[in-house]
């Protein structure tokens, strides 16, 4: 059983480093938001590994990030609290250890890879950094095997939705503080931007297209993550659907940049995103419908019909930040 010592550890880590996630981790039912803190607080241990300022050497970052997976999948005693937390929770709620093994590879690849040459490249390193985030974050939701069938891959989606909204916000700092490019060089490419160009800091029109391009992609993941959200508890619909609205209402202020995130960082004030729950939470009063709630609070979004039907390569099989 999870301590309250381990989950008030977790929830700070979570309050101090994930403030828009925090806000609809709150709204959670009790059942679901103790574990949410716990696995928040042990993706920031392990991204801490690989970007703190005071970080190791390589060869020992990637030493502690196998004992932290050692820690995680119950084989080594935990010598941190929330480390042995999140190993309790993932027994309790039958995580896969396949998604754990898929998020610590994606931290150690942070080690050695800081450029990614196409968007497969990304969705390959997105798969353990945030894909195993989204299926993890369902199967503490307990849901019956049929229905978790249904919802993994809309939490995949979202999940991928989340970091990208994340990688296309962060450009400048991702570039000044870790020295990494994350937008895919071919995007980059193909509208006449050199991997120097964004280095530079230099911003102009063709980076503008880029990042554009980036987002309406982006866009098309959360129209095929929040189509799952249905699938969830239902007193568990509305903290997810939240979390979609608070991140994606990022790229309201990236259009209204210019598409500008190589000069700035664009960030919701706490004043917003109060705003953004209350209204949310006002519309789902009155529609208990993710879509169309999702879409009346993003009213920018573009919604991509014939993706949503067919997907980007044909008809979908199933249809999851």
């Amino acid at each position: 059983m999870v301590e309250k010592t381990q989950v008030a550890r977790s929830k700070r880590i979570q309050r101090r480093t994930g403030k828009t996630f925090h806000v609809a981790t709150r709204v959670l039912p009790e059942r679901i938001r103790r574990p949410t803190y716990v696995l928040y607080g042990f993706f920031r241990i392990a991204d801490e590994i690989v970007d703190s300022p005071d970080t190791d050497l390589p060869d020992e970052q990637r030493s502690e990030l196998e004992r932290l997976r050692r820690t995680a999948l119950g084989s080594e005693p935990a010598d941190d609290s929330v480390l042995d937390a999140f190993a309790m929770v993932c027994d309790e709620r039958g995580i896969d250890d396949a998604d754990i093994h898929a998020f610590v590879d994606a931290m150690a690849s942070d080690i050695d890879t800081d450029r990614y040459e196409t968007y497969d490249e990304l969705e390959t390193y997105m798969n353990g950094s945030a894909a195993a985030v989204g299926r993890m974050m369902t199967a503490i939701m307990d849901l019956d095997a049929d229905t978790e069938a249904r919802a993994l891959p809309h939490a995949t989606k979202l999940g991928e939705a989340f970091q990208m909204t994340n990688f296309i916000r962060d450009v400048r700092e991702d570039v000044v503080e870790r020295d990494r490019i994350y937008l895919p060089l071919e995007t980059l490419e193909a509208h006449g931007v050199s991997e120097q160009q964004i280095l530079d800091l230099e911003f102009d029109d063709r980076v503008a297209a880029a990042i554009r391009s980036e987002l309406a992609r982006t866009e098309r993941l959360y129209e095929e993550g929040v189509a799952g959200i249905k699938y969830l508890p239902e007193d568990c619909q509305f903290a997810v659907l939240l979390a979609s609205v608070l991140y994606a209402d990022h790229h309201r202020l990236i259009r209204n940049l210019g598409y500008d995130t190589v000069s700035t960082t664009p960030e919701l004030s706490l004043a917003r995103k109060l705003s953004l729950l209350v209204r949310t939470r006002w519309k789902w009063q009155w529609t208990r419908d993710p879509e169309a709630v999702f879409y009346e609070m993003c009213r920018g979004f573009d919604r991509h019909h014939d993706h949503r039907e067919h997907g980007p390569h044909g008809p979908s099989v199933a249809h999851t930040d």
